[in-house]
């Protein structure tokens, strides 16, 4: 799937969410804020029938565009989201490192 994908971000106090909906079905992925400066991606869902087509992905890429803009950096628990920076070298910018 090449087409661009459309995602939404929702903000609250502590938690946040992308989604989008390709096809009738929604994907997101989820994240907590830790303090001003880190997010925490905590889950990716993408639907069975979106499954291969560059969803899950695509909410990763902007979840990291949007921490390099912000100045945050990120904590993937989500083993998709962790597998997502560790494939791509010019992701992991935003990683946090372990802590001190």
């Amino acid at each position: 799937m090449n087409k661009e994908i459309d995602i939404t971000r929702e903000e609250g106090e502590s938690k946040g969410r992308y989604f989008t909906v390709v096809e009738g079905h929604e994907a997101e992925m989820t994240y907590s804020r830790m303090g001003e400066s880190t997010i925490i991606i905590d889950h990716t869902g993408v639907p069975d029938a979106l499954r291969g087509k560059g969803v899950g992905q695509a909410l990763v890429k902007r979840g990291v565009e949007d921490a390099r803009a912000e100045g945050r950096k990120i904590v993937p628990l989500c083993p998709f989201a962790k597998a997502q920076i560790e494939r791509h070298a010019d992701w992991q910018d935003v990683l946090q490192k372990k802590c001190q």
